[in-house]
Protein backbone atom coordinates (compact mmCIF):
# COMPACT_ATOMS: atom_id res chain seq x y z
CA UNK A 1 0.00 0.00 0.00
CA UNK A 2 2.94 2.05 0.69
CA UNK A 3 4.68 1.72 -2.68
CA UNK A 4 1.21 2.40 -4.26
CA UNK A 5 0.74 5.70 -2.90
CA UNK A 6 4.31 6.62 -3.58
CA UNK A 7 3.64 5.61 -7.10
CA UNK A 8 0.23 7.95 -7.54
CA UNK A 9 1.65 10.76 -5.55
CA UNK A 10 5.20 10.73 -7.62
CA UNK A 11 2.87 10.85 -10.72
CA UNK A 12 0.79 13.42 -9.62
CA UNK A 13 3.34 15.55 -9.40
CA UNK A 14 5.18 14.62 -12.22
CA UNK A 15 2.20 15.48 -14.39
CA UNK A 16 1.05 17.81 -12.21
CA UNK A 17 4.34 20.12 -12.47
CA UNK A 18 4.81 19.21 -16.36
CA UNK A 19 1.43 20.57 -16.71
CA UNK A 20 1.61 23.98 -15.00
CA UNK A 21 4.64 24.79 -16.77
CA UNK A 22 3.05 23.79 -19.95
CA UNK A 23 0.02 26.70 -18.84
CA UNK A 24 2.63 29.02 -17.88
CA UNK A 25 4.39 28.78 -21.63
CA UNK A 26 1.66 27.72 -23.47
CA UNK A 27 -1.05 29.37 -22.42
CA UNK A 28 0.13 32.60 -21.40
CA UNK A 29 0.09 31.87 -17.72
CA UNK A 30 1.77 33.82 -14.68
CA UNK A 31 5.59 32.87 -14.24
CA UNK A 32 5.20 31.37 -10.78
CA UNK A 33 3.04 28.92 -12.18
CA UNK A 34 6.22 28.10 -13.74
CA UNK A 35 7.59 28.23 -11.03
CA UNK A 36 5.65 26.46 -8.81
CA UNK A 37 5.56 23.78 -11.94
CA UNK A 38 9.22 23.66 -11.27
CA UNK A 39 9.42 22.91 -7.88
CA UNK A 40 6.62 20.10 -8.32
CA UNK A 41 8.90 18.48 -10.53
CA UNK A 42 11.71 18.52 -8.45
CA UNK A 43 9.45 17.42 -6.02
CA UNK A 44 8.74 14.24 -7.79
CA UNK A 45 12.00 13.08 -8.18
CA UNK A 46 12.44 13.53 -4.16
CA UNK A 47 9.53 11.12 -3.67
CA UNK A 48 10.46 8.21 -5.75
CA UNK A 49 13.34 8.13 -3.68
CA UNK A 50 11.62 7.16 -0.88
CA UNK A 51 10.52 3.79 -2.24
CA UNK A 52 12.30 0.71 -0.86
CA UNK A 53 12.66 -0.94 -3.82
CA UNK A 54 17.02 -2.01 -4.29
CA UNK A 55 16.94 -0.57 -8.17
CA UNK A 56 16.09 2.66 -9.40
CA UNK A 57 16.15 0.94 -12.79
CA UNK A 58 12.92 -1.14 -11.71
CA UNK A 59 11.18 1.36 -9.61
CA UNK A 60 11.78 3.93 -12.51
CA UNK A 61 9.96 1.53 -15.42
CA UNK A 62 6.81 1.07 -13.14
CA UNK A 63 6.28 4.46 -12.24
CA UNK A 64 6.47 4.19 -16.72
CA UNK A 65 3.11 2.28 -16.29
CA UNK A 66 1.53 4.25 -13.78
CA UNK A 67 2.19 7.52 -15.45
CA UNK A 68 0.52 6.38 -18.84
CA UNK A 69 -2.29 5.67 -16.61
CA UNK A 70 -2.59 8.34 -14.87
CA UNK A 71 -1.72 10.98 -17.68
CA UNK A 72 -5.12 9.82 -19.76
CA UNK A 73 -7.21 10.17 -16.41
CA UNK A 74 -5.42 13.47 -16.31
CA UNK A 75 -6.06 14.37 -20.13
CA UNK A 76 -9.79 13.18 -19.37
CA UNK A 77 -10.35 14.82 -16.40
CA UNK A 78 -7.99 18.20 -16.20
CA UNK A 79 -8.26 18.84 -19.57
CA UNK A 80 -11.80 16.88 -20.76
CA UNK A 81 -10.31 15.17 -23.32
CA UNK A 82 -11.98 12.25 -23.61
CA UNK A 83 -9.74 9.01 -24.59
CA UNK A 84 -9.78 7.97 -28.13
CA UNK A 85 -8.66 4.52 -29.79
CA UNK A 86 -5.44 5.47 -29.40
CA UNK A 87 -4.92 6.41 -26.24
Amino acid sequence: MYATMLFILARLAEIGGGYLIWLWLREGKPLYWGIFGGLTLALYGVIATFQAFPSFGRVYAAYGGVFIVLSILWGWGIDKKTPDFYD
